[in-house]
């Protein structure tokens, strides 16, 4: 029994200095953002990276989405005669919680698991070493232009993702199944606002930028100078950024309702 407390004890501290830890790097990728140098050359580079290199999966992943969608919401609204409101709840799913959500996911995967491998590869090739003995701070020359590239990339995306599902949704629901393409897009167009579903897409989309950009980054810098320490700073990447992405998009609607 005291050796149960006693492992639960060294693992709670253990946690909690991890979180400082995260912190004190949080606050140094803030810090050298917001004082210059600022290396706009990397930072264009690195938002190619991430967001010109998705493009892909972003567009094939929205398109198909929503054609699922398109699909799967006429059947179900057909049996209730409403199959006139398919644009609007394709619009509606989207914008608030597919859209943002399943964007931070594919992007974890495919930028995020990138950008700590490559890090890491730095780690264990001494290249972070090698800058810290030019008297070249790796934060602000490799780490900062990552996480702000993430947060530039990541509403773009998802502004992108949603476009190819509103488009797969209407060859589905349109040119598919029947439905008077003009009713698809005026029930689409009045059920969306602003307000409330735009500025909360984009809030989302923010913030798991802002996630995965600290969780790559952390993960990355943090790692074993070996090929192991490579492997588990990408997969730690990948699953501890999905479980967050999917945690903060819970919290955040349930305090603003978006």
């Amino acid at each position: 029994m005291i050796g149960a407390i006693q492992r639960l004890g060294n693992r709670s501290v253990g946690i909690v200095e991890e979180l400082g830890r995260m912190t004190v790097f949080v606050a140094g990728v803030a810090r050298t953002l917001a004082m210059p140098p600022y290396r706009l050359r990397r930072i264009v580079d690195e938002v190619y990276d991430v967001g010109a290199l998705s493009l892909a999966i972003i567009c094939l992943s929205g398109l198909t989405v929503g054609a699922v969608l398109g699909l799967q919401g006429y059947y179900n609204l057909a049996r209730f005669g409403a199959d006139g409101s398919l644009g609007a709840v394709v619009g509606l799913v989207l914008v608030r919680e597919l859209g943002p959500v399943l964007t931070a996911l594919l992007v974890t995967g495919r930028a995020g698991s990138a950008m700590a491998a490559e890090i890491a590869s730095m780690v264990t090739t001494e290249q972070l070493d090698g800058l810290r003995m030019m008297s070249v701070d790796p934060i602000d020359y490799v780490v900062s232009p990552k996480a702000l590239a993430m947060g530039i990339a990541m509403p773009l995306l998802n502004a992108l993702f949603i476009v190819f599902a509103f488009v797969g949704g209407y060859l589905v629901g349109v040119s598919y199944l029947g439905l008077d393409g003009g009713q698809y897009w005026t029930s689409l167009e009045e059920a969306i606002t602003v307000a409330d579903d735009i500025a909360g897409s984009l809030l989302k989309s923010l913030v798991f930028g802002a996630l995965i950009a600290v969780i790559a980054t952390y993960r990355g810098t943090t790692s074993e100078p070996t090929a192991s320490g490579v492997s588990a700073a990408t997969t730690g990447t990948v699953v501890t950024g999905s479980v967050v992405i999917l945690v903060f998009d819970y919290v955040i609607t349930a305090l603003w309702g978006v």
